[in-house]
């Protein structure tokens, strides 16, 4: 795991997501694997807040992230057109990946909740790489 950051956590981000049809399964609630879509669209949006576009960083440091763990725990279900407010914090970092918390809530009850952890790549090799200083700069 990586080494807890000396930097205080910064503040929550948070990212609305609404439940359609599609996200759920035969029972009615939204499907388990969804949630994991979630977190990447919160994890994507918070980037994109802090100035940080993924295409961009592609394009002009030739790194992407790829998810190297994901742990997730699942609390209560969400439904059809349940607006789901799905948060991002940074947990922990080390030169290479990102360590994020994150969770799916639908007003103050925990539906869902994850450890995704993020390493930097070379976009052509996908070697492990370190995050560049435009990333590190961005991110406390």
């Amino acid at each position: 795991m990586p080494a807890v950051s000396p930097h205080p956590l910064p503040a929550l981000f948070s990212h609305p997501v609404r439940v359609y049809w599609e996200d759920t399964d035969a029972g009615g609630v939204v499907f388990y694997a969804n949630y994991l879509k979630y977190f990447e669209r919160a994890r994507t949006e918070w980037l994109r807040s802090l100035g940080l576009s993924q295409q961009a960083l592609r394009e002009r440091a030739g790194v992407i992230f790829v998810v190297t763990d994901a742990r997730t725990g699942y609390r209560a279900p969400a439904r059809l057109d349940d607006l789901v407010d799905v948060s991002v914090r940074l947990a922990a970092r080390s030169a290479v990946t990102l360590t994020l918390a994150q969770e799916a809530r639908r007003g103050d009850r925990l539906l869902a909740e994850g450890e995704i952890r993020i390493a930097c790549v070379n976009a052509e090799t996908f070697l492990p790489c370190r995050l560049p200083l435009e990333i590190t700069r961005q991110i406390p």
